[in-house]
């Protein structure tokens, strides 16, 4: 067990933070002043700098390193901005990484080398209007018919909604009920019978777009298909490294609470003296910097202690159930010790504590995250249907 990272891993931990410090300062302004996502451009630029795709297979554009790499890039643009590191997020841990695993070859080569260049995003679109926690309940069909696969439905909650270049599509592939049923197909932005609903205007999330979608009888190849149906299982192995960007985005955000605490209380002057003197201060900061580094510390094992392609669901899930709460009180003690400058948007700490509210909702809730522990320990999924649901299964 080794907790020091290489000389390798350092180094492109600077990297990211010196660029993202630097460079992407005034674009999270502009950002939250505008609600607008970064420009190509800046994407293009991440990809030059090897910012995207970090973890993905050099074959398809990639740079092969390990999750742990990208994650602690993506922990250093998260500090600045959640939707400056949303590309880099998309890129390594969302839905690509299931489509490098589970797709097919001509489909990797098509859509993983512009990820990889900042040419393209692809968003997952997995939540519907009575299918969110009960994902598996999900109503949007897709039928293969004459080598295509057409697709009917809607999607709520997904974040690049009507912004991202393509949609990973959760949707119900046979008529077998439940899980079962359940697979998963690429769509480009842009197909015949896609659209799209008005831009969810949210608490916070700024720069991270988010709509309805719906299909009409969309249109793909069948070499669209990343996952046939009955292969749900597979779908959420992938997204327990999804769950460790998620709770990446958490820790990046409480770290840069507490930086920004820990300089404003040195420069702080009550009474005579610098508010870091008192020692109610004290407190919190030394308990702000415990829940940061235990958050760090449970999502480097999830990634780094992992037998398989991905995280287990109980290491994920517990990295980022702890993360999403330890995110929101940390960022919420950052205010209250900023007091108000701490409340005033001309700092970034109350955009801090609007998006730290919003992760612990994204990716599956936190309660949920509770339920996924207690049956990872217990060895067995618990229904949550009740008895007259169970027996009409």
């Amino acid at each position: 067990m080794n907790f020091s990272l290489s000389p390798e891993q350092i180094q492109l931990q600077e990297l990211a933070r010196t660029f993202a410090r630097k460079e992407m300062g005034d674009v999270a302004r502009k950002i939250e002043a505008t609600n607008e996502p970064p420009a190509r451009e800046i994407l293009h630029r991440f990809g030059r700098l090897g910012f995207l795709g970090i973890n993905l297979d050099p074959e398809f554009g990639g740079h092969g390193l390990g999750d742990l790499e990208a994650l602690l890039v993506l922990e250093e643009f998260a500090r600045v901005h959640p939707a400056i590191a949303f590309p880099i997020f998309e890129s390594t841990v969302g839905p690509i990484k299931a489509i490098e695993r589970f797709a097919g070859a001509a489909l990797k080569h098509r859509l993983m080398p512009p990820v990889c260049r900042g040419d393209l995003t692809v968003a997952v679109a997995m939540s519907e209007p009575d299918a969110g926690t009960a994902l598996t309940d999900l109503k949007t069909r897709a039928e293969l018919k004459d080598g295509k696969v057409v697709i009917n439905g809607m999607k709520r909650w997904c974040s690049g909604g009507g912004h991202a270049g393509g949609y990973l599509v959760y949707c119900r592939m046979s008529r077998d009920a439940g899980a079962k049923g359940i697979g998963a197909v690429y769509v480009d932005n842009g197909a015949p019978g896609l659209s799209f609903g008005q831009r969810e205007q949210l608490m916070g999330f700024r720069g991270i777009c988010s709509a309805d979608i719906f299909f009409d009888n969309v249109t793909v190849p069948s070499e669209n298909v990343v996952v046939p149906a009955g292969s749900f299982g597979k779908l959420m192995e992938a997204f327990d490294l999804e769950r460790c960007g998620n709770a990446t985005m958490c820790l990046g955000l409480a770290a840069g609470a507490l930086d920004d605490a820990l300089a404003y209380v040195q420069e702080r002057k009550q009474f005579g003296r610098p508010i870091v003197d008192f020692q109610a201060v004290q407190l919190k900061l030394a308990e702000m910097a415990m829940q940061v580094e235990a958050a760090r510390l449970l999502i480097h094992k999830a990634v780094s202690a992992k037998t398989s392609a991905f995280p287990s669901v109980l290491s994920s899930s517990m990295a980022k159930c702890f993360a999403n709460e330890m995110c929101r009180d940390v960022c919420g003690k950052a205010v209250q010790l900023m007091g108000g400058y701490g409340y005033a948007k001309s700092a970034p700490a109350e955009q801090r504590l609007r998006d730290a509210w919003g992760w612990g909702i994204a990716g599956g809730t936190i309660d949920v995250q509770k339920v996924n522990i207690a049956s990872a320990l217990i060895g067995r999924r618990f229904n949550q249907r009740g008895q007259s649901a169970a027996a009409g299964n």
